[in-house]
């Protein structure tokens, strides 16, 4: 079997305009029956990725890993931990993926390892000063007997950046940073051994043919020696998005370039100053960078039309394709929040117990999923938002794993909720995610039967159809896989635009409007679409190859609305 019928590949980089799907590979399909996403679970599954027509697959981490942040704590970088396979396995998958016509990109997590690790093994029974502890962040306390952490540095997941050590004679000894959990101590970017052993893992796995790698918390890495305390100026942070990181990814790209298919770097880069972003996307450094604006931004007009302007002004600027994102495994599922009286997202506002309207929040995801994938560049599609899952908000008490949750003291729902395992078949859990029982490691909700790809797949208006239909027209139109973008004024409530005789329209107000004439409808976010798009819909139109004239979006609403 193979995937959907691709117009031919440019010589300019697949990734470029390409299509994502992100596997959360604990959460995807188990196929080994204890309750836990797999390898043998991913493989079996390549048939339904094929049909979706993505173009590769990103994977989360699946290293091997004590588990203390969900695999992004690694102990092993060249070794598969054992809930999800062997690395036999992984080569394996990554030669059936090609065949499916999909290439596979890994999760690489330079800013921290695991306490695992034997280098931080060896870093904690080496002495203060020692070249082990050199490869981490180590140092004495402030206070009078070092009883205070080195500076004020908060954890990104709540809490202090620092844990004391105890030596060897039972004594409080050395504290060490970890930007994240206690159990991902940080690695220090200034010594060579780390750059050595990041290269050295880089090609590890893309001599086993995979076709890229995603970085993580990418703008973290480096760090001011002297480590001072944070302040608020307006002079170089001490860890976000330091001069130096430019030399290590320079130096990866020189790694990917090395090869006959050049090999692709995207960041994970948090930054909110655009400037500062692109910089990251020179034409020597990273292919791209995830597009958080974007994702980040709420279901309004305006707002999303200036984040897009924005992006592809930066994509013309830098060379470097846009990309569209709007969920991920560390964010709020799309369906739940544009359900929300606020839409936008943010890591410091997520708290339980916000009201949405799943039916209004799934008229938008089905629109934005439309409006992605119109838009020039490449989109990542994270799992289960093809079939439109919401955010598991009601977890059993005791059943949450996300160490942020339990850092913020509850405060936090935490990640869990968009982490929960697919459903793809069947009445009641696991919903064919597992054949092994019932129970799988996040629990499944009730009331998920309709959302299970094989109740999907024969609803010709499910969001799985939805998805696949767009997908199958964008890979079969070549105008969606060039550069060509052209507003096309609609009014304030209509966003729209043309990519040559292809014109996409999202409908932001609560009424219908008119289509323009001498059009014909591709593909529709709303099944009752006619000659009027929904409210809170998004329409495909091609246009007419007979008619003359500039492209013109009626004005106003459908009249007698």
């Amino acid at each position: 079997m193979v995937g959907a019928e691709r117009s031919p590949e440019s010589p300019r980089g697949w990734w470029r305009d390409a299509v994502v799907y992100q596997v959360y590979l604990r959460s995807f399909a188990d196929g080994n029956g204890d309750g836990q996403g797999d390898i043998a679970g991913l493989r079996a599954r390549l048939p339904y990725l094929a049909e979706l027509g993505v173009d590769a697959l990103w994977l989360t981490p699946w290293y091997r890993s004590p588990m203390a942040d969900g695999g992004y704590d690694i102990a092993d970088y060249r070794e598969i931990d054992p809930v999800f396979g062997t690395l036999a396995e992984a080569e394996l998958l990554v030669a059936e993926a090609r065949e499916y016509g999909l290439r596979l990109i890994v999760d690489i997590v330079p800013n921290h390892l695991s306490h695992e690790h034997p280098l931080f093994r060896a870093a904690l029974t080496a002495p203060a000063g020692s070249p082990e502890r050199e490869v981490f962040h180590f140092r004495s306390g402030r206070g009078e007997s070092g009883e205070e952490p080195p500076n004020n540095w908060r954890s990104e997941f709540g809490g202090p950046a620092w844990t004391r050590t105890t030596d060897a004679d039972g004594k409080p000894g050395e504290w060490y940073l970890h930007l994240f959990c206690p159990e991902q101590p940080d690695v220090n970017w200034a010594n060579p051994l780390v750059r050595s052993e990041f290269d050295s893992v880089l090609r590890f796995w893309f001599d086993r043919g995979v076709a890229g790698v995603r970085v993580d918390s990418a703008s973290l890495l480096e760090k001011d020696a002297h480590l001072p305390d944070l302040v608020r100026s307006g002079g170089p942070h001490p860890y976000v998005d330091r001069e130096e990181l430019h030399d290590v990814y320079r130096s990866w790209r020189r790694t990917a370039e090395t090869y006959s298919e050049e090999r692709l770097l995207v960041g994970e880069i948090w930054l909110d100053d655009n400037e500062r972003l692109a910089r990251y996307l020179r034409h020597d450094e990273l292919h791209a960078a995830f597009n958080f604006a974007f994702l980040k931004c709420a279901w309004e007009h305006a707002e999303l039309t200036a984040v897009i302007e924005t992006s592809l002004a930066t994509s013309r600027r830098t060379g470097a394709p846009a990309t569209w994102v709007l969920c991920n495994h560390d964010v709020t599922r799309t369906v739940t929040r544009y359900g929300r009286q606020d839409t936008s997202f943010d890591f410091g506002s997520v708290a339980a117990g916000v009201p949405s309207d799943l039916s209004l929040g799934t008229r938008r995801a089905r629109a934005a999923a439309l409006l992605t994938l119109a838009l020039p560049g490449s989109v990542y599609l994270y799992q289960g938002e093809e079939l439109g899952l919401p955010e598991v908000e009601d977890l059993p008490p005791g059943s949450r794993r996300d160490p942020v949750h339990f850092r913020s003291g509850g405060s936090d729902p935490g990640r869990d909720g968009c982490r929960v395992p697919m459903p793809w078949s069947g009445e009641a859990p696991p919903y064919g995610f597992s054949g092994g029982g019932d129970e799988t490691w996040l629990p499944q909700p009730d009331g998920w039967a309709g959302y299970a790809a094989s109740a999907q797949d024969t609803d010709a208006d499910s969001m799985l159809n939805l998805y696949r239909r767009a997908v199958r027209l964008r890979n079969s139109l070549p105008c969606l896989r060039s550069d060509a973008f052209d507003w096309v004024p609609a009014g304030a409530e209509v966003l729209a635009f043309r990519r040559e005789d292809f014109l996409c329209m999202v409908n932001f107000s609560g009424r219908p409007v008119s289509l323009p004439p001498g059009h014909a409808v591709l593909t529709a976010s709303d099944t009752s679409t006619g000659n009027v798009l929904a409210p809170h819909g998004a329409v495909w139109l091609r246009r007419d190859r007979t008619a003359s004239g500039p492209t013109r979006i009626p004005s106003g609403h459908t009249p007698g609305t």
